[in-house]
């Protein structure tokens, strides 16, 4: 049993769970939220899925993946999350899970993030909090404006 606590974030989106679904999924929004990588996976549960675009291995490196474990459109994507292997040599047994859920509210939605079930040595729950807060941001701004924040990068 691990002791580090769930990461959990809702953001309120002035877009349909649809749009923000297709937005987080689809290559175009998906390159623009996970610096370049896109979504291969079939979105079925117990199939394997993987975050894959430039990097230190070249236009195909594996930045995340994991397995499926529930997906219905428009509402949850649920998936274990391993760093990809080029980040770490033990990515095998950093291992967390990810839930991803959007509920319409009036004629926008509500988007509840859960990142939990972390291991005791996993070396990147200090900065994933960071990291989800931007990429919920971006998504955010992307879904009702079709631009991501300036941060600069």
């Amino acid at each position: 049993m691990s002791s580090k606590q769930p990461l959990t974030m809702i953001s309120y989106i002035g877009a349909l769970p649809d749009k923000v679904w297709d937005t987080l999924m689809e290559p175009e929004g998906c390159k623009q939220l996970f610096f370049g990588s896109v979504l291969e996976s079939s979105l079925v549960a117990g199939e394997p899925y993987a975050y894959v675009g430039p990097g230190t291995d070249g236009d195909r490196t594996v930045h995340v993946y994991g397995t499926v474990l529930a997906c219905d459109r428009g509402k949850l994507f649920m998936f274990s999350e391993h760093p990809g292997p080029s980040y770490r040599s033990n990515h095998e047994e950093l291992e967390t899970r990810v839930s991803i859920s959007l509920e319409q509210v009036g004629n926008s939605t509500k988007l509840t993030l859960v990142n939990d079930q972390w291991p005791d040595n996993h070396p990147g729950y200090e900065k994933a909090g960071d990291s989800w807060a931007t990429i919920i941001s971006n998504l955010k701004t992307l879904a009702e404006s079709g631009r991501t924040l300036d941060l600069g990068w």
